[in-house]
């Protein structure tokens, strides 16, 4: 039987991972970046003095020696706080430089990442755009059967427009780069992005409440009316269900269990639809201010968007589950 309850230790990071994420990303920070604002390195700096960069580094290179489950919660509060930087890019390439890298790239890269000196970018190979390949001094690319390490001499990165300019877009070209065989292909990485897409989520309905609350309509908070409560509770509901498959995946990677690859779409998928039923009954209680410069909601809602397509699309995955049970009826 598995016992899916976190120990106090992990429940302790994520309020220092909430705490710090509150202080170092507010949103007059995101709303810098949104103008084109310079990326501040304080920021990251803060991240690695805590130990959040090197939560799952092992000991010896400087971390904390951590799995994917002393992470998830951390995830959680970084898509909560819509955090500008790519964490979860770098914790994850982290990871799969420590299993499946060679001795030399895990002496070179991890001590470098759990220190805060370097920054990695993640991506499909068959994406057409990387997020903060601009900034990263390695990105890995990775395929079906494993990944492509790149360092900053093996490709060059071109700035297109992003639909959430706190998370800039790239093209790459690039170099053959390191091979690394991976036993789970981009796994790691979706339900990492679960995670981040259960935070989001949590963090419209957390203000979509506030506002209704707050706003009135007839002499009574819009909050009152039935149809806002029922909306609510459904996306209330959806974040609850969603949040236990990203955590079940943490474990399944984390014990190498037969299913993790399936554990990671099924977070995926359950992620996407929780956040992206969050982003429309948000936007729709909120009414047209909420996606005006002069409002919050809009960087949790354009970050939202974002994330949807990001290591496949729920649909995609959709369809992989689908193939793996007529493969297991056959």
């Amino acid at each position: 039987m598995i016992d899916f309850d976190f120990t106090d230790e992990q429940r302790a990071l994520r309020d220092v991972a909430r705490e710090l994420f509150a202080k170092q990303s507010p949103p007059s920070l995101i709303r810098e970046r949104w103008k084109g604002g310079e990326r501040d390195p304080k920021v990251w700096r803060a991240l690695a003095e805590v130990g959040l960069l090197g939560v799952i580094v092992p000991e010896q290179y400087g971390g904390s020696g951590g799995d994917e489950t002393d992470l998830v919660l951390v995830l959680e509060e970084a898509g909560r706080a819509a955090l500008p930087e790519p964490f979860a890019e770098t914790v994850v390439a982290s990871r799969l430089i420590s299993l499946h890298g060679s001795g030399v790239l895990s002496e070179i890269w991890l001590p470098r990442i759990a220190s805060g000196d370097a920054v990695a970018a993640l991506a499909l190979e068959t994406d057409p755009f990387v997020p903060y390949a601009g900034i990263a001094d390695i990105l890995l690319l990775l395929d079906p059967t494993g990944a492509r390490l790149l360092t900053r001499d093996d490709f060059t990165a071109r700035e297109v427009k992003s639909m959430d300019p706190a998370r800039p877009l790239f093209t790459v070209e690039s170099k053959r780069g390191e091979r690394l065989t991976l036993t789970t292909p981009a796994s790691r990485a979706t339900a990492a992005v679960a995670a981040v897409q259960n935070g989001i989520a949590q963090r419209l309905l957390e203000m979509t409440v506030e506002y209704v609350a707050a706003r009135k309509q007839f002499g009574k908070p819009v909050g009152s009316f039935q149809a806002v409560k029922h909306k609510l509770a459904t996306v209330h509901v959806a974040i609850e269900d969603s949040r236990p498959s990203a955590w079940y995946a943490a474990y399944a990677l984390t014990n190498n269990t037969r299913d993790a690859a399936k554990a990671a779409s099924v977070a995926k998928v359950a992620a996407s639809r929780a956040e992206a039923l969050a982003n429309a009954d948000a936007l729709q209680c909120h009414g047209g201010i909420g996606f005006t410069w002069e409002h919050d909601l809009h960087i949790w809602l354009k970050r939202g968007l974002a994330l949807q397509p990001a290591f496949g699309t729920p649909a995609e995955h959709r369809a992989m589950l689908a193939r793996e049970e007529d493969a297991s009826d056959a």
